[in-house]
């Protein structure tokens, strides 16, 4: 059991845990990445160390199965030790977190894949373009040739391997080696009902040496996550290296662990919810150090103002509810029953979570004057994070307030 190096204001109310399997290695992640935090922002990707330093921390590995020599950890313990790193660079946190998610993603694929991604180390980083696909994968002998854009490949520049969706024809009857097979038995292969005979969303595995990586990425905030655009053209993907979409709704396999028999979209929001929470959590930490070196129009200490108070009571007040239900959601992920109003309820907390989040920067950032305007504001960049962040497809109230409705209504 951890601190946070950089403690908020209310942390005797919260006890902060990080991954078994990463222990003080976090905490050394978490001291490296704020350290390259502003650097990171200028540059628009990570520095090298940091990469380090999260692999040795655990997370490319949290979600590898057992056999290929990884954790298959807890998606609380993910939780925590995001938000840790978080606090101090969000954008850290946020390509550690989804290296780990791409790893739980992966490992629905046939064993054949999977051998070619682990053989050597459970360490292997994986980049993913995973949104709903609008390319089409050419069908040749023994596979795919695959050609296209995919933009918005968080931590692309040190991925080993990316996963790209598109639609495929004929992926849903390939089994563990690659070969046909019809239902759901061993090694990741296709789920019944999806036959070769026509396209279907996929996820197909491409060695980072296959790809060109363009320099797209220029946004207002999450800036070091250096997300920038892959291009293929006519790349080869053997019919062993790739899963169907759906295959991720379903356990990976009788018996399989927790991890990898939970359906994505149970998951797949809280990946993106905990660096945000991490962020909000280092913008209060850095607002109020500000706030007590801030002087008032009279020259007395601002922090003595009504309006200070007020930002500081309401802004920790919301993070630490955002926390319990982001906690309370991850553990649902460990543990509860997998039902449809479980995984509408678990969407549902993150997205609030989130909302609540935002609420606390935008709130904390009004109060911090001309000195907030300055780029180099510690703040701003936490609050620039948080915007961006937030904007997530899967962050999004609106859908998962019909997903629950539709849960709670039975519809």
């Amino acid at each position: 059991m951890i601190r946070s190096s950089a403690s908020t204001p209310g942390d005797s109310e919260r006890e902060q845990h990080t991954s078994p399997a990463a222990g003080l290695s976090v905490r050394r992640a978490a001291r490296v990445a704020a350290w390259h935090a502003d650097e990171a922002d200028v540059r628009r990707r990570l520095d090298l160390d940091v990469v380090v330093e999260m692999a040795r921390a655990g997370f490319n590995r949290h979600f590898v199965p057992a056999e290929h020599g990884g954790t298959e950890g807890s998606f609380t313990d993910l939780v925590q030790a995001a938000a840790h790193v978080g606090e101090g660079c969000t954008s850290a946190a946020w390509v550690g977190t989804l290296f780990a998610a791409h790893g739980r993603l992966a490992s629905y694929l046939p064993g054949r894949a999977r051998r070619d991604l682990w053989g050597t180390s459970p360490d292997t980083r994986i980049a993913a373009g995973i949104a709903p696909p609008g390319l089409r994968a050419a069908t040749v002998p023994g596979g795919w040739l695959l050609s296209g854009e995919w933009p918005n490949v968080s931590g692309v520049d040190f991925a080993d391997w990316v996963l790209l969706s598109a639609l495929a024809e004929g992926s849903g009857g390939v089994g563990s080696d690659g070969v046909g097979s019809g239902g759901v038995g061993s090694g990741g292969e296709a789920s019944r009902g999806e036959g070769s005979g026509g396209e279907v969303p996929t996820l197909l595995l491409v060695p980072i040496e296959d790809c060109e990586v363009l320099d797209t990425w220029n946004p207002l905030g999450m800036r070091g996550t250096g997300s920038n655009t892959v291009r293929l053209d006519g790349v080869f993907v053997p019919a062993h290296r790739a899963v169907p979409r759906a295959r991720l709704l379903v356990p990976r396999e009788q018996g399989a662990a927790r991890c990898h028999s939970v359906p994505y979209l149970l998951v797949a929001a809280l990946m993106f919810a905990a660096p945000v929470l991490g962020a909000a959590r280092g913008a209060l930490t850095d607002w109020t150090r500000a706030a007590v070196d801030r002087r008032g129009p009279d020259g007395g200490r601002a922090d003595s103002t009504p309006a200070l108070h007020t930002a500081l009571a309401r802004s920790s007040a919301g993070l630490r509810a955002a926390e319990l239900l982001l906690d309370g959601a991850a553990r649902r992920a460990d543990a509860a029953r997998i039902e449809p109003l479980a995984v509408a309820e678990t969407v549902r907390d993150v997205v609030a979570a989130v909302e609540m989040c935002v609420a606390a920067a935008d709130r904390l950032f009004r109060t911090t004057g001309s000195r907030g305007q300055a780029q180099q504001d510690p703040v701003q960049r936490r609050w620039r994070d948080i915007q961006s962040a937030s904007t997530h497809a899967m962050l999004r109230f609106d859908a998962s307030a019909q997903s629950y409705a539709q849960a709670v209504f039975g519809a």
